[in-house]
């Protein structure tokens, strides 16, 4: 790990990371909609950091992940973008009803809280790579 990092943007990333551990053990018990939310945390808390450590800011107060990947300005694949913009909703949808999905718990599919969490994996991981967190 790079020693210039400051103690506040590790702080964020090994946030997201443990929210990723929330994700995959919700995704495990069957609670897809707390492992799309756990997920959409994971991925912005490693874009604040990366706001943090790329642009020497403070990151806005705002839980649009499209909005801060933008912020970033990072070049991702297409799968990673899409992902991110594709999970952004999550933060609402995934824990109140009649938000978007009448009943989350029960209408989110495995498939989908699968796809979206293994997005995020390589994202989080990327941004690790990128800041010098993770080699």
């Amino acid at each position: 790990m790079n020693e210039n990092i400051r103690s506040e943007v590790v702080d964020w990333y090994d946030a997201a990371l443990i929210d990723l551990e929330e994700a995959r053990s919700a995704f495990m018990n069957k609670r897809y909609n707390w492992a799309l939310f756990a997920t959409h945390q994971a991925v912005e808390k490693a874009l604040k950091a990366a706001i943090m450590a790329l642009k020497k800011k403070r990151p806005p107060k705002t839980h649009d992940l499209t909005r801060l990947l933008a912020l970033t300005e990072l070049k991702l694949e297409r799968e990673l973008e899409i992902g991110i913009s594709e999970l952004s909703p999550y933060y609402i949808i995934a824990r109140y009803p009649n938000a978007g999905l009448e009943r989350p718990w029960e209408s989110i599919s495995k498939e989908t809280a699968q796809r979206l969490i293994e997005i995020a994996e390589k994202l989080v991981t990327k941004i690790g790579e990128i800041i010098g967190i993770k080699e």
